[in-house]
């Protein structure tokens, strides 16, 4: 089977290319390396690969529709990916056209591209920020989800509608895959765990935004891996909405004991506002994604986050000054896009 990644460079990308390499699949790799976050952090997550013959890496965008035409024209892909997305609640509310540039039309690209080669396969990156503050007990893939709370939600949103509509126009099986916080080895140096972990280990003060009370509910990276390669083998029915959880939700100033427990050090925590966007919870229903993919998963949050902080005493602490490079400001990202 011949898959293709778009934002394989990235944290969950890149995991997933190595477990479908590991089971001797061919993999692609689509990503345009921008500088969101360090470019050198995806770069050493494809460095392993690059030699095996079996993995093909292309530098472009999914915004650039020529590109896309050299990369679909060269292989003959029987599954599509699609990871690649601007990531960041917050960000999308600083600027929304530039999510709706690369969410929803590049997703429409990709689409396009599907379509005109014949591929009939779609596992989709979905979020379960489109849950937006849903009261719900557990977030069920049933519940009306009409309200997201940021532009970026609304893009992941609409892009499981147009999802849809490709399904039905032009028989493209097509795969939801609501992830919800994932965590662990190589993710992205703006997300809290990572964040708070390095901080926390160099005596610096961690920002928590609210009380504390707001829950999540953390994800594995391997957990998540495990779901998308079932979504890949999964056959039965044409259009899916599945959630990938961790099944433990909890809060954050749990999130932030764990961590002092696995460092052995105590956060120094700046009390900060609720952030526009932020959603007070997360809590995943896996009933469907048991059911359909058999998801079960098998890391618990304290025993992710200490292969967290093993993964970085062993590679990821070498590259300290790599991870804690600020993210770049929104404008200069739009005009590198």
């Amino acid at each position: 089977m011949q898959t293709l990644i778009t934002g394989g460079a990235g944290f969950i990308g890149s995991s997933l290319a190595d477990r479908l390499l590991s089971q001797a699949g061919e993999v692609a790799i689509l990503d345009n390396f921008n500088d969101y976050y360090n470019p050198s952090l995806k770069e050493k997550n494809v460095a392993h690969n690059v030699s095996n013959p079996n993995y093909k890496l292309y530098r472009a965008d999914i915004c650039d529709a020529e590109a896309l035409e050299r990369v679909f024209v060269q292989n003959n892909f029987d599954v599509i990916v699609h990871i690649a997305a601007s990531a960041g609640v917050r960000a999308s509310i600083q600027n929304p056209q530039l999510f709706v540039q690369a969410n929803i039309a590049g997703t429409v690209n990709i689409l396009g591209m599907m379509k005109k080669y014949n591929i009939k396969k779609m596992v989709f990156a979905s979020s379960s920020s489109v849950y937006g503050n849903c009261e719900a007990k557990k977030f069920s893939e049933d519940l009306c989800v009409s309200q997201p709370i940021s532009p970026y939600a609304a893009t992941k949103l609409s892009c499981e509608q147009l999802l849809y509509t490709y399904s039905r126009l032009y028989d493209i099986q097509a795969l939801c895959m609501r992830f919800f916080t994932v965590y662990g080895p190589r993710q992205r140096p703006d997300l809290a765990i990572r964040k708070f972990i390095e901080l926390i280990e160099n005596d610096k003060p961690i920002q928590m935004y609210g009380d504390g009370s707001t829950i999540r509910d953390y994800t594995f990276i391997d957990d998540i891996v495990d779901g998308v390669t079932a979504a890949i083998d999964y056959e039965q029915t044409q259009y899916e909405i599945i959630n990938l959880g961790g099944g433990s939700p909890i809060k954050l100033l749990e999130m932030i004991a764990s961590i002092e427990k696995i460092l052995g050090k105590k956060a120094k925590i700046e009390t900060l506002p609720m952030q526009q966007g932020d959603v007070d919870k997360t809590a995943a229903d896996i009933s469907k994604a048991a059911m359909l993919l058999n998801y079960q998963p098998k890391v618990d949050f304290e025993s992710g986050i200490r292969q967290f902080v093993e993964w970085r005493a062993a590679i990821g602490k070498r590259h300290e000054l790599d991870g804690q490079r600020t993210i770049k400001p929104i404008e200069k990202r739009l005009k590198a896009a």
